[in-house]
């Protein structure tokens, strides 16, 4: 069941219209990218009592202390005070930092999402997660608080270039394969995703992840296993971001899942003939990427930051099946090498 904080329709305006009816605030911002500001403010603008709005730099690179300070000071400058009101109108860089800024300024004013990409309304905009990275480590910086409102509008999906579509995605396969085989299945049977009527998705993919999350807000126990190909994912991310080579979340988060998968043959309990239908998944979509570039010691020591870690071991999320995965799984550095080769290797196999 998706809480009641989440909506969606085909009318991002109508839900704001609604929320801000019910709702008094003494001051409202918009917090928006230069193409959510081109693309995405004027399907909400109409909706909008008097307001003030601040365009930041798209892209994971921005997402830093330094633009948080950016944000707080408009915020002052505006004078904000408690009684105000975020709207976050973007991805996941613009959720995540828009609302950690939010939960900080006088410490906490009300924020909205507005997912306006396919991976923040299926993910990042839903759980309470906020967050900016620090040292190009993701998501360092942190805390947890939800908004008061997620409006999901599949209608901002044509704004995306394909490549975001795709990045998206692979956080709605990442959820069928770890709660819902059957769910997995469907997907399989698709064959374009321009084509594909996204609310049906995007709703099976919601109530996957929230009733995960209302039993474990805090991801002290079934929470991690979201995590699901974020473990050698984000290292990868992080690994090209300090290169200054642009990798898009969800692009990371494949090869992730692959390279995991193929751990959860050698560690748990997946059949290889499963592992094979989860490589074939994401190759359908995903180009391969080049990770020779990437250093193994430097992605060691990134994998030995991640927030998972326990005692200074790595600790993965692993597949047993699709649509059933475990968590807090030691896995040694020697069998993370591994799976990086095979992966490096794959387009050499007969998968």
């Amino acid at each position: 069941m998706i809480p009641g904080y989440i909506s969606i329709h085909n009318s991002a305006s109508n839900s704001l219209t609604h929320f801000l009816g019910k709702n008094a605030y003494s001051k409202i911002g918009i917090l928006v990218d230069e193409h959510t500001n081109e693309l995405c403010y004027p399907k909400i603008a109409q909706s909008l009592p008097e307001h003030t709005q601040l365009t930041i730099k798209s892209g994971e690179s921005e997402k830093t202390l330094a633009t948080c300070g950016q944000i707080w000071d408009w915020l002052t400058d505006m004078g904000f005070d408690r009684n105000s009101l975020l709207v976050n109108l973007g991805g996941g860089v613009i959720g995540d930092m828009g609302g950690f800024c939010a939960s900080c300024f006088k410490r906490g004013i009300d924020f909205v999402h507005i997912p306006t990409t396919l991976l923040a309304q299926v993910d990042a905009s839903i759980g309470g997660k906020l967050g900016v990275d620090f040292r190009s480590y993701k998501n360092h910086i942190g805390i947890f608080r939800f908004p008061e409102s997620v409006i999901v509008d599949p209608d901002f999906l044509p704004t995306l270039p394909e490549k975001e579509l795709r990045s998206g995605f692979a956080e709605v396969i990442k959820h069928a394969i770890i709660s819902d085989s059957s769910h997995f299945e469907e997907l399989e049977s698709i064959s374009k995703l321009k084509s594909v009527n996204w609310l049906p998705i995007i709703r099976r993919s919601l109530e996957i992840k929230s009733e995960i999350v209302e039993k474990d807000p805090k991801e002290s126990g079934i929470r991690k296993i979201l995590n699901f190909g974020h473990t050698i994912g984000h290292a990868i991310e992080t690994a090209f971001l300090e290169k200054g080579e642009v990798i898009l979340h969800g692009e990371a988060v494949a090869v992730g899942m692959i390279c995991e998968s193929f751990l959860s043959t050698k560690i748990t309990s997946l059949s290889s003939s499963q592992h094979e239908r989860v490589t074939r998944m994401i190759q359908k979509y995903f180009d391969h990427r080049d990770l020779h570039s990437l250093g193994t010691e430097r992605l060691n020591t990134i994998l030995l930051q991640d927030k998972k870690n326990k005692d200074n071991k790595m600790m993965f999320t692993l597949l047993e099946d699709i649509g059933k995965a475990v968590y807090d799984i030691e896995v040694r550095e020697v069998d993370v090498m591994e799976a990086l080769e095979y992966y490096k290797n794959l387009r050499a196999l007969a998968i």
